[in-house]
C-alpha cells in the first residue's frame, strides 16, 4: 500500500558539487532524507515503469536510505530497482550499471572523500540515465521543489534483504539485487590487456593498494588479487566499514601518509596506489616517486593508446579549470581537442556524450574515461598497470620521461579547510573587487599577464557558468587560481592552486613548495589570506 506523507520543507537542501550533502545527524531529522529524494523524482518526468539504480559507498546509514528510497520508488510509480549487494555500489559503478541496463538513472547515496560516522558526513545525489551527474537544470529544479515540497510518498512494506542477490516483485516493483562488482570488473577486462599486466605481476612486479576501508575493496580484491593475480594482501583495507575505520578517505598524501612512507622506502614495492570514499578517485606513487593528479592525467592520455580499448586514439582531452596545464600540451602534441571546464565531473558529460573528449581529469584526483560517466580510481589505477606492463619501465623512469618531453608543470593545492563562511565568501568579493586592476602590477619578478573569475561556455548545449573561480595567469606560463569548494559539510573550504611551468629539464628535480615559493608568497598577498581566515598555514599541500 501506498502512503502520503505530509512533510514540511527544509531550507538548506541546496545541492553542491556533487550532490546534497550534510552531516548524519542532518540527515537523520524527520523526513529530511525523504524530502530530498521526493524533490528529485517531482523535477523528472517519463520515469513510470523504468528502472532506478540505487546503491552507495556503504557509510554509516547508508542502508537506511536505500531502504527509503527503495520504498519511496516504488510509491513514485518505477517499474524496477536494482540496488548493490549490501547496499554497496562504487560510484564509477553506479554508472556502469546505469548505462549497461540503460536505466532511466540512479540514486548514490555517499559524501565521496568525505569521513563517515554516526556523527560525520552523508550525501545523496541523483545520476541521470548516461550514468553522469545531474547536470544543473536539473539540481536547480530540485532544490527549488525543496523549498515547497509538502508532502512525499513511500510505500508501505518490510525492509529488502540487500544481502542476498536475487529478484523480488514488491508492491508492483521489481527489486534486483546485484553483485556490485561483476558488471565493472567484466568492463575493466573489455578495456585493458589484463593478460600483460597478470604477466608483469607473475614475474614479481609488486603491488601495495590502499582500499582505505571503503567501497573499492571489493572491486580491487576481485580484479587486482582475484583476477590479475596479485598475492593475497596487496589489496589493504578492503573490508568497506560504515566509518571507513575511523580514518579519512581521502587518496592523498595527507591521509595516506603509510603508503606514500613505503613507497618512498628501501624496499618499496613497484607501485601503490589508494581509492577514496566512493571510488571515484586515485592516488598512484611509484618506488620514490609520487605522480601529481595532473601528472597523471598528461600521462596517461599519452600513453592511452598502449591499452586494447583505447589502441585507435583518444578523440580530446578535457579537465577542470584549477587542473594545471600538463594535459594540454599533450593535447597539442597528438592533434586533439583540449576542453578547459568548470570543476564537478557533471561538465565533462556533454563532452563525452558528444565524442569530443575520451579522458578527462580533475587536480583533485579524479580520473576518468568514456566508458562510464564519471571519475573512476581503479580505472586509473588499471591503465597505469597496462603502461606499465607495455613499456617495461617504472613510474619514475616513465614521470621523467614525460616531462623531459613536455616540461614539467610544478604545481600544488593549498587547502584552507573549514574556514568561516562569511570570512571566505569576503576574501573572494574582495578579490572579484581587485580583478580590473590586476592586469600589469608586478610581484616582484613575476607580472600579471591576465586575471578573471573563470565563465565556460559549454560547446555543446551551449550553457554558460559563471564564477567558475578567479585566476591569476603571469607572464610566461604560471598562474594562481582561488575557489571555494562544493564539497565539504562545515564552513567553508578555500582552495589555492598554484603553477608553474618549467621546460628546462636541468630543473625538473627542484622541490615542489621550493620551485613555487614566490607564487605561493603572492596568493597570500593577492588575496591577504592570513588576515582575513586566520589561519597561518593551509590544511591540507597536495
Amino acid at each position: 500500500m501506498n502512503k502520503t506523507v505530509p512533510t514540511k520543507p527544509y531550507a538548506d537542501q541546496k545541492p553542491g558539487t556533487s550532490g546534497l550533502r550534510k552531516k548524519v545527524p542532518v540527515f537523520q531529522q524527520e523526513n529530511y532524507a525523504e524530502n530530498f529524494i521526493q524533490s528529485i523524482f517531482d523535477s523528472l518526468e517519463g520515469y513510470q515503469g523504468k528502472c532506478l539504480v540505487i546503491g552507495g559507498d556503504g557509510r554509516y546509514y547508508n542502508r537506511e536510505v536505500i531502504q527509503k528510497a527503495i520504498k519511496m520508488a516504488a510509491a513514485n510509480g518505477f517499474g524496477k530497482v536494482m540496488v548493490g549487494k549490501g547496499g554497496i555500489l562504487s560510484t564509477p559503478a553506479a554508472s556502469h550499471i546505469i548505462r549497461k541496463y540503460k536505466a532511466f538513472g540512479g540514486i548514490i547515496l555517499s559524501a565521496s572523500h568525505n569521513p563517515g560516522g554516526p556523527t560525520e558526513d552523508f550525501g545523496i545525489k541523483y545520476n541521470i540515465g548516461n550514468g553522469g551527474p545531474a547536470p544543473e537544470k536539473i539540481t536547480d529544479a530540485i532544490y527549488a521543489r525543496t523549498k515547497t515540497i509538502d508532502a512525499y510518498k513511500i510505500a508501505d512494506f518490510a525492509d529488502i534483504n540487500l544481502d542476498t542477490i536475487g529478484k523480488q516483485t514488491v508492491a508492483g516493483m521489481v527489486i534486483s539485487v546485484i553483485d556490485p562488482v561483476e558488471d565493472y570488473a567484466a568492463l575493466m577486462e573489455e578495456l585493458f590487456d589484463f593478460g600483460a599486466i597478470r604477466n608483469m605481476i607473475s614475474l614479481g612486479f609488486r603491488i601495495a593498494f590502499d582500499a582505505m576501508s571503503a567501497v573499492t575493496g571489493p572491486y580491487a580484491k576481485e580484479i587486482l588479487e582475484n583476477r590479475l593475480g596479485a598475492p593475497n594482501g596487496s589489496v589493504r583495507n578492503f573490508l568497506p566499514l560504515p566509518d571507513f575505520g575511523g580514518h579519512h578517505p581521502d587518496p592523498n598524501l595527507v591521509y595516506c601518509k603509510e603508503l606514500y612512507d613505503e613507497m618512498m622506502g628501501d624496499d618499496a614495492p613497484d607501485f601503490g596506489a589508494a581509492s577514496d570514499g566512493d571510488g571515484d578517485r586515485n592516488l598512484i606513487i611509484g618506488k620514490d616517486m609520487f605522480v601529481t593528479p595532473s601528472d597523471s592525467l598528461a600521462i596517461l592520455a599519452a600513453n592511452a593508446n598502449l591499452a586494447p580499448g583505447y589502441s585507435a586514439g583518444i578523440a580530446g582531452i578535457a579537465r577542470s579549470m584549477p587542473t594545471s596545464g600538463a594535459a594540454d600540451r599533450v593535447a597539442e602534441k597528438l592533434g586533439i581537442g583540449m576542453y578547459e571546464t568548470p570543476t564537478g565531473w557533471k561538465f565533462f558529460g556533454n563532452l563525452l556524450d558528444a565524442g569530443l573528449a575520451t579522458i578527462c581529469g580533475e587536480e583533485s584526483a579524479g580520473t576518468g574515461s568514456n566508458h562510464v560517466r564519471e571519475k573512476d580510481g581503479l580505472w586509473a589505477v588499471l591503465l597505469w598497470l597496462n603502461i606499465l606492463a607495455v613499456r617495461g619501465e617504472s613510474v619514475a623512469d616513465i614521470v621523467r620521461q614525460h616531462w623531459a618531453a613536455y616540461g614539467r608543470n610544478y604545481y600544488s593545492r593549498h587547502d584552507y579547510e573549514g574556514v568561516d563562511s562569511d570570512a571566505a565568501n569576503g576574501l573572494v568579493t574582495a578579490l572579484r573587487a581587485k580583478l580590473p586592476t590586476l592586469a600589469g602590477t608586478q610581484f616582484g619578478a613575476l607580472t600579471v599577464a591576465s586575471a578573471d573569475d573563470f565563465a565556460y561556455h559549454d560547446p555543446v548545449d551551449k550553457s554558460v557558468s559563471m564564477n567558475q573561480g578567479i585566476r591569476v595567469l603571469f607572464e610566461g606560463g604560471s598562474r594562481v587560481v582561488f575557489r571555494l569548494s562544493g564539497t565539504g559539510t562545515s564552513g567553508a573550504t578555500l582552495r589555492v592552486y598554484i603553477e608553474r611551468y618549467e621546460p628546462d629539464p636541468g630543473r625538473h628535480g627542484l622541490d615542489t613548495q621550493e620551485a613555487l615559493a614566490d607564487l605561493i608568497a603572492v596568493a597570500e598577498e593577492i588575496a591577504d589570506i592570513k588576515a582575513r581566515t586566520g589561519r597561518d598555514a593551509p590544511s591540507v599541500i597536495t
